[in-house]
């Protein structure tokens, strides 16, 4: 589990493949890292596979690979890094999960007073469960959407604070980016999903004795 509060950017050092066998090696501030430990990179909780001195190496299978942008990585990117949370870690950000469920496209960058605005287009299934001043993760980093301007589309209010320590005081218009819709709205969503099929299916009654256990 984590919470979408970065703690360090790490950059890309070594990018190695082989065949469907995609590895990242990642400089990183961290001293105490140790093999099996899960990490967030941009938003995807990976495992930790070898380490050393200001450095950690992680393995992206085929499946992470289908939903997020790191077959496009190459050496001297800055990413996004967030440790597991303990269980008696002060929790600081929202419900993540680690779990990436698509890339979106950065639209448009443009400051406002203090902050910058961000547009990004997001999958339709990211939409669903995107609401205004709801939470989203976008590459690993807790946010809230400040405003739906069109279907498909989230608005981010990104403060100075969060531009100097992510990698979002980069983004640019074309920018790919990985997503993470609310952990709630999706599971309110199948929740949703699963009581519509079980009245088109069976009406009032099948709904009743599904819950009843009749």
């Amino acid at each position: 589990m984590f919470t979408g509060i970065v703690t360090a950017c790490g950059t890309v050092s070594r990018v190695d493949r082989d065949g469907d066998r995609l590895a990242l090696t990642i400089e990183a501030p961290y001293p105490d890292l140790a093999v099996g430990d899960s990490i967030a990179v941009d938003g995807a909780c990976l495992t930790i596979v070898e380490t050393g001195d200001g450095w950690f190496r992680v393995e992206a299978v085929v499946t992470t690979r289908g939903r997020t942008r790191f077959g496009e990585m190459e050496v001297g990117e800055r990413v996004n890094l967030e440790r597991a949370m303990g269980a008696a870690d002060r929790f600081g950000g929202h419900f993540v999960q680690g779990h990436v469920d698509g890339v979106g496209e950065v639209l448009g960058v443009r400051p406002e007073a203090d902050a910058v605005l961000v547009d990004i287009a997001v999958p339709e299934d990211v939409a669903e469960v995107s609401v205004l001043y709801g939470s989203i993760a976008v590459d690993g980093v807790s946010m809230t959407v400040n405003a739906v301007p069109q279907p498909g589309v989230v608005q981010l209010s990104v403060i100075p604070y969060t531009r100097e320590h992510t990698t979002m005081g980069s983004y640019r218009a074309g920018d790919r980016v990985h997503l993470e819709g609310d952990m709630i709205g999706k599971y309110v969503r199948q929740l949703l999903e699963q009581r519509g099929a079980l009245t088109t299916a069976g009406g009032g009654d099948a709904v009743r004795n599904h819950r009843t256990g009749s």
